[in-house]
């Protein structure tokens, strides 16, 4: 766009409010009611000060407080543009949608997404302005940064209650599935066999396969992983057992007892998955299964649920022969975890807002999780699923039942996710795995009658084909 020739703003002298404050105010207002939109170029401090009868240095601090801010942007060789509106302005404040009508983009309620929305600016700024101060690097590191490092063993005994007295145990991966390829590359042998929970993360399911894997189903139960249906044949064990996905349970405490020790005993390696046991809201969370038995057990985390995927940053802790292994495999391709994502959350953590953050979320989610558990219970809709993480599961009788009730939300503007496509074998277990965090919280307060609404539908369409076909229902 071009230039405009006078911006609508103006300054008072008589104010105690000094001349910079008041421009870069007056911008903002600008930019929220409208008479600024993204993508207007602004004038070039020398014409704003010019035409505001100002000194350009109060132009100059006007405009570098408002990039600090993230609302403008300079492009070399041709200016200065606003991006984007401030929070809170009439266009960047979501509409409040009339129950049972919601408008797109489609309210998210699938599972495995953070509350991205919920994370600082100022902080999100800070951390990336800290970070862009450390020197590059001359060369590669393969086991991650020392003090992003620090950071992980720091964050796992305060949030998660393992010690790691060993810091070379600790190795910056590129995120839980990055963690997952390497360990598939370079600790297990194409044709080794994998058990992997059922239903289960199928993004690691995929990621085994690839590697020349073979990958078994592991059934479940309200207690977690069935140690006893596993074959003595298993060269690993992967489960999620702080919350387990995507059922939401956790594994009981005998169970991960009876899973460490038949692991020793068979040499088995167990592929601990944490993806968000950060976020526990009833009790305290059993111990890790590192915790119990680190000389079998890796422990994986990632910043992907707590925080963003946007720095791909997770961790591993392992028993030395895999980290050796893993450091090899490393030097041999080349491939690491980029180090920019490991200096972001370093800089969070060393200014205190990572711990404020995690209480922040951990606040959030459970008061949406109280929300959602009170308008299921008032619908009389059953659901299933510990007080943690950020999603709970709504069992459904049938595929049929799974797959109407989805296309009924997708029409309304719901955006869920069932559990028959997270089966490695054929699906057995039906039903919503519904989050609550990707989506805000007014989206979830105007989708919880319509989801209701849906599910009696469905309820209702079930009871009347079972009516209809008694034996196909007996069969069902």
């Amino acid at each position: 766009m071009a230039e405009s020739p006078a911006l609508p703003v103006s300054v008072d002298r008589s104010s105690g409010t000094p001349l910079a404050v008041q421009l870069a105010d007056a911008l903002r207002a600008a930019a929220a009611d409208g008479r600024l939109r993204a993508g207007d170029r602004l004038p070039s401090t020398r014409a704003l000060a010019a035409q505001l009868d100002v000194s350009r240095t109060v132009t100059a601090a006007a405009y570098e407080q408002l990039h600090a801010e993230g609302w403008i942007a300079g492009r070399h060789g041709s200016g200065t543009y606003v991006t984007t509106a401030p929070p809170g302005s009439p266009r960047s404040r979501p509409r409040r949608p009339r129950v049972g009508v919601l408008s797109a983009p489609d309210v998210d309620l699938t599972p495995g997404s953070p509350w991205a929305g919920g994370i600082d600016r100022a902080a999100w700024r800070r951390a990336w302005r800290g970070a862009a101060e450390a020197a590059p690097l001359p060369g590669p590191r393969r086991a991650g940064l020392p003090a992003y490092r620090a950071v992980v063993a720091e964050h796992l005994l305060r949030h998660r209650g393992l010690r790691v007295d060993d810091g070379d145990s600790v190795l910056a991966t590129g995120g839980t599935t990055a963690a997952v390829a390497e360990l598939a590359a370079a600790v297990l042998r194409r044709g080794d066999t994998v058990a992997v929970e059922e239903p289960g993360y199928q993004r690691a399911v995929a990621t085994m396969r690839t590697a020349g894997l073979r990958v078994i189903p592991a059934p479940v139960d309200g207690d977690g992983l069935l140690v006893d249906a596993l074959p003595a044949a298993v060269r690993a064990v992967y489960c999620s057992p702080a919350h387990q996905y995507p059922l939401g349970r956790r594994m009981s405490a005998a169970r991960r007892v009876e899973l460490v020790e038949r692991a020793r005993q068979a040499g088995w390696l167990v592929i601990e998955d944490d993806y968000d046991g950060e976020l526990r809201y009833d009790v305290a969370p059993l111990p890790l299964l590192a915790a119990l038995a680190s000389d079998v057990v890796v422990h994986l985390g990632t910043t992907s649920k707590i925080l963003t995927p946007t720095l791909g940053a997770g961790w591993m802790v392992a028993p030395p022969p895999v980290v050796s292994a893993v450091l090899e495999h490393r030097d041999r391709t080349g491939i690491g975890p980029s180090p920019a994502g490991q200096l972001v959350l370093v800089e969070l953590a060393r200014n205190g807002d990572l711990g404020r953050h995690l209480r922040k979320v951990r606040r959030e989610m459970s008061e949406r999780r109280t929300l959602l558990v009170d308008a299921l219970t008032a619908g009389g809709v059953p659901f299933l699923g510990d007080d943690a993480g950020a999603h709970l599961v709504i069992p459904l009788p049938t595929a049929a039942a799974e797959s109407a009730l989805i296309a009924s939300a997708a029409r309304r503007g719901l955006r869920l996710d069932g559990l028959a496509r997270h089966h490695n074998a054929r699906a057995l277990r039906f039903g919503l795995a519904l989050g609550y965090a990707a989506c805000s919280r007014e989206q979830l307060r105007a989708a919880l009658p319509v989801l209701v609404e849906l599910f009696r539908e469905t309820e209702k369409s079930a009871r009347k084909g079972a009516e209809k076909n008694p034996d196909r229902a007996a069969v069902l």
